[in-house]
Order: structure tokens, then sequence, then C-alpha cells
């Protein structure tokens, strides 16, 4: 009786460790994975909700296709028309929105453009375009990609010619060319302020309220994907809208400064 009392124990421990082990899927922006927000948030998750979250990090274009595809249970990015889009397509269930930085323009230190002299992110864009100053785009559809050519647009100029290079690369990555160069780049905030090899580089631009970069959450649809985890996408969600979670995203500094803004609304 008391042997089958241990494997009774025994048998309970492990469907325990089991039931708390559960794990899903999420593609997010390089840039969110760059911030290092990630490495603060994730060990929280996992002792709050049990929940492991393994991140597939790739661009806002590319994190949107995975869930197209059923590849991911949620996808956490910053792209809002795309967003939209995708949820029309029945790609997803909502979209909640769960906080925010900006976006910035960084140069060579001597700013050879002018750049930091403009009133506007076009009148920057501008400006590096008339001096054909090197600027080094990302060029993978992310979501920093697509306000980038929202800009260009907007500030009337198609980028082109030697001195435009498109990478096809992260925001990291994008970053490094740009410092090889001495170029001038577009970045979000947290990725400029943890990046560690910005060589002659600085920030030149920031402060025009068209560069809001904000950071949405959106499950999977499982209506068209059965197999996705939607129960912990949905719990995975009620723990980014916390108070928890809004503790450690506004307490999350570099240097003294603050990398993103909570503003998820309660529903």
């Amino acid at each position: 009786m008391k042997f089958r009392t241990i494997i009774a124990a025994a048998a309970t421990a492990v469907f325990a460790t089991m039931a708390q082990a559960e794990e899903m899927k999420m593609s997010v922006t390089t840039s969110f994975a760059n911030s290092g927000l990630a490495e603060v948030l994730l060990p929280e998750i996992e002792k709050d909700t049990g929940i492991t979250v393994q991140l597939l990090v790739v661009g806002t274009g590319q994190a949107l296709k995975l869930g197209a595809e059923g590849d991911v249970d949620a996808v956490l990015v910053h792209a809002k028309a795309a967003e939209e889009k995708w949820l029309a397509e029945g790609n997803g269930t909502h979209r909640r929105e769960i906080m925010y930085n900006d976006f910035i323009f960084v140069g060579p230190s001597d700013d050879p453009a002018g750049a930091a002299k403009a009133d506007k992110a076009t009148g920057a864009l501008q400006a590096i375009a008339a001096a054909q100053a090197p600027f080094v785009s990302r060029g993978d559809d992310s979501g920093t990609h697509k306000m980038e050519l929202s800009l260009w647009k907007a500030a009337g100029i198609e980028p082109q010619g030697d001195w435009y290079r498109a990478v096809g690369q992260g925001m990291g990555a994008a970053l490094n060319t740009a410092s090889g160069m001495n170029a001038y780049i577009m970045s979000d905030r947290a990725s400029w302020l943890k990046f560690a090899n910005k060589g002659d580089l600085k920030l030149v631009f920031e402060g025009d309220p068209v560069l809001f970069n904000q950071y949405a959450f959106l499950p999977v649809n499982p209506a068209k994907h059965p197999h996705v985890k939607n129960d912990l996408a949905n719990k995975l969600e009620a723990w980014l809208v916390s108070d928890r979670a809004k503790a450690l995203i506004d307490g999350y500094m570099l240097n003294g400064e603050k990398l993103f803004t909570f503003n998820a609304k309660a529903e």
C-alpha cells in the first residue's frame, strides 16, 4: 500500500511539472528583442503564469506572416496599418496595444547633412537626400522599415542611388552597418540605447510626433488554425496588460533613460 502511495505521489509530481511547463510561440520584432526588455519580461511571465514563451525574432512583416501561417500562437509587432490589414484578413482575433517608444534619426557626429536643424522628420530626410549623405535602411519589411518608407513618401522623395543602402537585416545589424559606414539611419530609441557599437554616430533628430512607435499584441485566430494555443495567448495577454507588466515595462531603463512606456488600456 505504501509503495502504491509513493508511485501515486511521484506521478502527481510529474503531472504537476508537466502542467506548469506550458509552452507557446510568439513572433516578435528584432527591435523588441534588441532592446533587452524580453530578457526582463520572460522569466517573470514564466514565474507568474507557468508559460514558457518561445520567441521567433524577425521583422514585423515576417512576424505577421508567421502568424498568418499558424506557425506561432501570437504576434508582438509595431506597424498598425499592417496589423489592421492582417486582422481584416482573418489571421487574428484582435489587437491589444501594450507599450510604445519612438523612432529617432542617428547619424555622423558632425551631421554633414544638417539633419539636426530640421523642424520635422521629413525635413531631416530631405536634408540627407539633398546632401546625398550615406543612409542605411533596414530594407526588411519590418515595422521600422515600413515607417521609414512612409516618411520618405511624405517627404516627396524616392530614395535611390549610391548614397542609399538597403541591407535587408534586423535593427542591430543595420546599426552595425551604419556605424561602419558612418551613415545616417532611422532606429527605434530602445535599440539605439542598447546598441554598443556606436562608433562616431550620435542621435541627430528626435521629437516629431509622427515618430511615435506603438507595440501591439495580436493572438492568432484559432478558427483559422485550430492547433494554436489561444488559451495560452489569452493568458499571456492578461499578464501583459497587468500592473505587474506595467511596473516592469515602465521601470526598464538603460543609463538612466526609459526605453518603453506602458499604455495598455483595461477592457
